[in-house]
């Protein structure tokens, strides 16, 4: 049946007055194509920001653990320590580095033999793990064990620089091996500023903790330094790598609102379609406010980009991000008040607006290009940027800037050389998809070769050697006192051990195996002072960690 030209199925002229209006008044580890791009505008908003103080603050992008601060009480109790580690440990003429850490002694048992607990600080500044060092998964397992908790900082990130620029060839030392050599370094020489006592990894016990890419790392630690690993818990650990990482959208999709993933494969799909017509590709773009991008598949990685508030999606309101679930109300705002036009299955006759040549798609397109505007678009004239140098990734000169205040280089250059995760669309057509299908292997990749041209003394490879990481245990790594959790809904559950491609296991004291109901990115990294305030199913968690842990240190022998 054709939907109605009657009621409120729209005429196509009314659809472009709405258009017209719109666009004369308004004249960012994921890593995807536009993750630079977001980077950059964050940057240029907070510039702005500095320079203009007395200014309304601008509204930055909302990205993983936006909630986390750390806080001047945290910076007195936890003041920045150094470690002095060598830039390349299988050659020590390269010079030395030093490698910011932080310790929690508050809880700390002086001749009690309690173990160091010791988190990855992982790909960001270690600053932002601190809160985890004060009130989530360190602090728990330190006040129950009488230990020391430590974050440690990862080589390159936060205050952890050994080079002078991001360089290609500087950055040939940001690699896996390094970073555990460091970590071995660390954990068999470091010295506690205030504590009489040796608590070197062979002298008392250490437990490894990551999340996410510093989760695979605290598995792989276990696994190759069982001598000063005494345990690990690798939380939603990425101990697979990959290419392609289409997975990680399709979680989405099936763990959304059944209503609001409707509503954006029907997006995708019309958008794929409309944009292969030559007479409206610029009139879509335009309703988008994306007029200015010339290629199609900068146009819809861009409208992607709300998919990733998923992500930052947690339990605790004050540090989780609720964009997400925001977004799917936008795409199904009733227009006009229509509650009952809204309530309709996505592409009900009643719902379709008609555009020129016999095209017709859903009122929650017409949301969603409202929403881009408001949240992306908006936020890129506001900083004084055009749209095509906010969401263009075709313009090469524009990622060579290696400064060391480009950090968005090194996540960057690990995925590029060991790491993959490139996010693309499913490999069969057929399958239901909420990104387009433009977002291909050739496009995702090809930062790579934009952004590190060959150096003098290291080259990108053309792919990431994901074998580097995969040789170390992939789907199946496992040991004795190395746990993994991860969380059901976790768009990175895939790439772990909890992945559908995995064998199933048990669940031990020896070799936890957990899945939070509900649970989206490493949701036990971060917990509230008092315990008996987090939801049920967070103390639960916390309550197990807490207890295998007791259960492993009765079996330390020094």
């Amino acid at each position: 049946m054709k939907p109605r030209t009657t009621g409120f199925a729209w005429p196509f002229v009314l659809f472009s007055s709405i258009f017209v209006v719109s666009n004369a008044a308004n004249s960012k580890l994921r890593f995807g194509p536009q993750s630079v791009n977001l980077w950059r505008l964050d940057a240029q908003e907070k510039a702005l920001l500095a320079a203009h103080p007395m200014v309304s603050p601008l509204v930055l992008q909302e990205t993983g653990n936006v909630g986390f601060s750390t806080s001047l009480q945290q910076g007195v109790e936890f003041p920045e320590q150094y470690f002095a580690q060598p830039i390349d440990h299988y050659n020590r003429t390269a010079g030395t580095f030093g490698q910011r850490y932080w310790v929690n002694a508050r809880h700390y048992i002086p001749g009690s033999g309690g173990p160091v607990i010791v988190l990855d600080g992982g790909e960001t500044s270690g600053e932002n793990r601190i809160p985890f060092l004060d009130t989530g998964i360190v602090d728990i397992l330190a006040k129950a064990t009488g230990g020391v908790g430590v974050v440690l900082e990862h080589r390159y990130y936060g205050k952890s620089i050994p080079v002078s620029d991001f360089s290609t060839d500087n950055l040939r030392w940001l690699n896996n091996d390094q970073a555990a050599a460091d970590s071995v370094n660390f954990m068999a020489n470091v010295e506690f500023y205030g504590i009489d006592e040796d608590l070197t990894a062979r002298n008392v016990p250490w437990i490894y903790y990551g999340g996410s890419y510093a989760g695979a790392r605290s598995a792989h630690m276990r696994i190759l330094y069982p001598e000063l690993v005494f345990g690990a818990i690798a939380s939603s650990a990425v101990t697979h790598a990959t290419l392609s990482n289409w997975e990680y959208y399709d979680i989405i999709r099936q763990a959304a609102d059944p209503n609001c993933t409707a509503h954006i494969e029907n997006a995708v799909k019309t958008l794929d379609i409309l944009l292969e017509v030559p007479y409206l590709n610029p009139h879509v773009k335009g309703l988008f406010g994306l007029q200015d991008l010339k290629h199609d598949d900068d146009f819809m990685s861009v409208i992607e980009i709300p998919l990733g508030y998923w992500q930052a999606k947690n339990w605790d309101p004050s540090v989780g991000s609720q964009k997400f679930d925001e977004f799917c109300e936008a795409l199904n705002e009733p227009i006009f008040g229509a509650t009952d036009i809204a309530a309709l299955p996505v592409g009900h006759e009643d719902r379709l607006l008609r555009l020129p040549g016999g095209h017709w798609i859903d009122f929650s397109v017409l949301n969603y290009a409202q929403y881009i505007r408001k949240d992306l678009v908006k936020r890129c004239l506001n900083a004084g940027m055009t749209v095509g140098e906010c969401f263009s990734t075709y313009n090469d000169t524009a990622f060579l800037e290696t400064s060391i205040d480009q950090d968005w280089r090194l996540w960057t250059f690990q995925v590029c050389t060991e790491w993959g995760y490139f996010f693309t669309a499913p490999p069969d057509p057929e399958h239901p998809k909420i990104v387009s299908k433009l977002m291909t292997m050739d496009y995702a990749t090809k930062i790579c070769q934009q952004a590190f041209p060959p150096g003098k003394y290291f080259t990108v490879p053309p792919l990431p050697n994901i074998t580097a990481v995969n040789v170390l245990g992939d789907f199946a790594i496992s040991a004795d006192r190395l746990a993994f959790i991860d969380g059901d809904v976790d768009p990175w559950k895939p790439c772990t051990p909890h992945s559908k491609y995995a064998d199933d296991r048990k669940d031990t004291t020896l070799r936890p195996f957990k899945l939070i109901p509900g649970g989206v990115h490493h949701y036990d990294e971060n917990g509230l002072r008092n315990i008996t305030d987090e939801p049920p199913e967070i103390q639960k968690i916390h309550y197990e960690i807490v207890n295998f842990v007791l259960e492993w240190l009765e079996d330390f022998e020094a």
